[in-house]
């Protein structure tokens, strides 16, 4: 691991922050050991997740249909 180790403010829902304190008290870790692990084994799926700048293709302007006989 690098010795980098930046400071970062991060902001979670009540609920999800009491699971992950029951979960770090749980393993006798610190939240931030919790957060790194699960961006560890979370990080494949969510880079598959599209990005909010990915756009649709257009779709092709439909055809109107041809008059009847």
């Amino acid at each position: 691991m690098s010795g980098d180790h930046r400071k970062q403010s991060l902001y979670f829902p009540e609920d999800m922050l009491d699971e992950i304190q029951r979960e770090a008290q749980r393993q006798d870790r610190s939240i931030s050991w919790i957060v790194q692990q699960a961006w560890r084994v979370a990080r494949g799926d969510i880079r598959k997740m599209p990005s909010v700048n990915d756009v649709m293709a257009p779709r092709p302007p439909a055809v109107p249909p041809k008059p009847g006989p």
